[in-house]
């Protein structure tokens, strides 16, 4: 995480006022893709790479936003602010203002200077954390407290209906419910949630291929559109199944001949994959990490080849992974359709499989590869 002190120099260099200041991490998921807004399951850990947010009020009525990531500044009407937003860096900070003032929360005149080393574009939720973030600052400097699962809703909805894109739960509400040295299994439904710890031993190695992806793309909105073909055929059968959470690899095989190929391959992902995420968090309880990583090779295999949801990069990083020693389970995390891969790394291995890893994926794409030791981190808080 970037230095604390340094983001309130900066702030306070540009806007003439002391800030406080607020981190929100952003999150690797172990497994569960595709899973949250079919209402089932996901297992994501909160990462030590994070953005910060420092927030100090203004008396000219604007909201003025920074970014030391890009150098650059924008300024708004506090009392005019848009519907929609611009397709630019600042809709994820400005669309926290926006849907907030929707849920009635007066929203004051305020300066905030953001700063995140999460990597953009690589599936870790650089987006959920600076809208988290920036909703502890905001929401901090109006007087209003929003409890932890509220508030990923809220943020949730800053992706949905201001930036446009048709994301699920999951990224938001690790950001702001993690818990260090843990996963957290979600139930997609209710948003109830069950730890699984994490064991000292094991690393998170996340591997970036460098090929970016963008979630308010086609890619991910046909892939949605698929899941949802699928759950109202099969609700057409069983009126109690309004997602494919609900729905069973028999319900597919009975009425797959009512959808769309491309429908039942998606439909197939996501009923296994929150089965195996169920049964994740169970082999992690038991401290079971051959079962753990078998679950995750299998979920890659139907993450890459049912969702169609990986690239030729993504499946060579797991496919050279798979000759390392130390290695527990590997599979693409995120989004898809590019970022990174998630490896479980026993720990005393961790440094030269990294290298290793490195060195191999360069040599067979000619791609330049960041690999990241990640540790579970504690979910978004106030600093000082």
């Amino acid at each position: 995480m970037h230095d604390p002190a340094a983001l309130r120099t900066i702030h306070k260099n540009r806007f003439h006022a002391e800030p406080v200041v607020f981190a929100a991490p952003g999150r690797v998921n172990l497994i569960g893709e595709h899973t949250d807004y079919a209402e089932g399951f996901v297992m994501p850990a909160a990462i030590d790479f994070a953005t910060l947010a420092a927030i100090s009020p203004r008396d000219d009525g604007k909201i003025v936003i920074y970014s030391e990531n890009y150098g650059e500044e924008r300024s708004f009407d506090a009392a005019a602010l848009p519907a929609k937003g611009s397709k630019h860096w600042s809709d994820y900070p400005l669309g926290v203002a926006v849907i907030l003032a929707g849920e009635g929360i007066k929203i004051p005149a305020f300066s905030l200077s953001i700063w995140g080393d999460v990597p953009l574009g690589s599936g870790l939720s650089s987006s959920a954390a600076i809208e988290v973030a920036t909703a502890l600052a905001v929401t901090s400097l109006a007087g209003v407290e929003i409890p932890g699962p509220k508030l990923a809703r809220l943020c949730q909805r800053v992706e949905n209906e201001f930036v446009g894109a048709n994301c699920g739960i999951m990224d938001q509400f690790i950001s702001a419910n993690g818990k260090a040295n843990h996963a957290l299994l979600l139930d997609c439904r209710d948003l109830s949630f069950k730890l699984a710890p994490i064991p000292e031993s094991v690393a998170l190695v996340i591997a970036n291929t460098m090929v970016k992806h963008s979630v308010a793309g086609g890619e991910y909105t046909s892939r949605r559109a698929q899941v949802e073909e699928a759950a109202a055929v099969i609700g057409k059968h069983r009126p109690e199944v309004k997602f494919l959470r609900d729905a069973t690899v028999e319900d597919l095989a009975k009425w797959s001949h009512e959808m769309s190929p491309e429908a039942v391959k998606r439909a197939r992902h996501v009923i296994t994959e929150c089965t195996r995420t169920v049964a994740a968090r169970e082999a992690l309880m038991k401290h079971d990490l051959k079962t753990l990583g078998q679950l995750m090779a299998e979920a890659h295999t139907s993450y890459s080849k049912d969702f169609e949801g990986s690239c030729v990069e993504a499946d060579t990083m797991v496919e050279l992974a798979q000759e390392l020693p130390g290695l527990i389970g590997a599979r693409l995390t995120g989004g898809g359709f590019g970022g990174c891969t998630i490896n479980l790394v026993e720990q005393a291995h961790a440094a030269e499989f990294s290298k290793a890893l490195g060195e191999r994926y360069k040599a067979k794409t000619g791609i330049e590869p960041q690999i990241m030791v990640c540790h579970a981190s504690d979910g978004a808080h106030r600093i000082g």
